[in-house]
């Protein structure tokens, strides 16, 4: 198996694995960003960036993660599309296996983001691809005119509805509390949209033979069903970070990676950022602060080896 050595690795390649390869590559660390699938992860599923500092007018989120990309590249960083297998440490020396490549690495950041959680209800995997969908950019155009259900509560749900509202005047948001948990302003902007809140319920079953009929919907407080007609059920109910990689981690009720203020978690030179990391707030610009921090403490622990 071949060994490649650097000075940083990161596995991620989000907007925290990339801020994060820019400031290492750009403060003269060897820096390579480790990456399974393509670079961008949630980000990619943005319509419309609208609020990330300095960028305007809003642009989509794969025109942001590009960019930041050819930047992180154009400071040296690099990229390599595979998948990690294995990490371990040995003296202090952090050990990522591939199936082709064992790299080794100074320092290490583990930047691999969280992905969308599951409804667990009835009729949810039976009808997924055939209305059942959790990204509004990628599918939203088959269900134009048509009727959409979006489930959830915080930015992701409420921003995507306001996606949907584009594409058909026909969108409700299923929600179990008797508010939204999302950002103030964008709640707002997607109430001015039309879309239609249904509070105090849940979704039990979704519909449907070939595709999305209907979702079966419980009212919280009253326990009384109903089905709501619709042919397309966005689903955006939260996230489960990936940390499988790292299981040995404390990490809070969550399961997200609890590390201190400057991205440390308990094991020396291991770092954690952006959506994988234990927060209070989860959002494009968090996540490339996090990576730009960790990126500037692995450069002060690796000149004072």
């Amino acid at each position: 198996m071949e060994i490649k050595a650097f000075d940083y690795i990161i596995i991620g390649a989000g907007p925290a694995g990339l801020a994060g390869a820019q400031y290492a590559a750009r403060g003269g660390l060897k820096t390579l960003v480790l990456e399974g699938m393509g670079p961008g992860g949630q980000v990619m599923q943005i319509n419309e960036l609208e609020n990330y500092p300095g960028v305007f007018p809003a642009i989509n989120g794969s025109e942001f993660i590009e960019t930041m990309k050819q930047q992180a590249e154009s400071f040296g960083a690099e990229i390599a599309y595979v998948q990690v297998l294995s990490i371990d440490k040995t003296g202090d020396i952090f050990v990522i296996k591939t199936r082709d490549t064992e790299y080794h690495s100074k320092c290490l950041c583990i930047a691999t983001g969280a992905i969308h959680r599951n409804l667990e209800v009835p009729g949810e995997k039976e009808l997924t691809g055939r209305g059942v969908s959790y990204c509004a950019v990628c599918d939203g155009p088959f269900f134009r005119n048509k009727k959409i259900v979006v489930v959830g509560g915080g930015d992701s749900a409420c921003s995507e509805a306001i996606y949907l509202s584009t594409i058909s005047s026909d969108v409700q948001i299923i929600h179990r509390r008797d508010s939204f948990r999302a950002q103030k302003a964008v709640v707002e902007k997607m109430l001015d949209k039309g879309v239609k809140p249904v509070y105090d319920s849940v979704v039990k079953q979704i519909n449907g033979t070939v595709k999305v009929e209907s979702v079966t919907v419980e009212n919280v407080k009253t326990g009384e069903q109903s089905e709501i007609a619709c042919d397309a059920v966005f689903v955006f109910t939260g996230m489960i970070p990936q940390t499988n990689l790292v299981d040995m981690l404390p990490k809070d009720e969550g399961g997200y990676i609890k590390t201190n203020e400057e991205m440390e978690t308990i094991i020396p030179g291991l770092f954690a950022a952006g959506d994988v990391r234990s927060k209070s707030f989860r959002q494009i610009v968090t996540a490339v602060s996090d990576g730009a921090i960790a990126a500037n403490r692995a450069k002060e622990i690796i000149n004072h080896k």
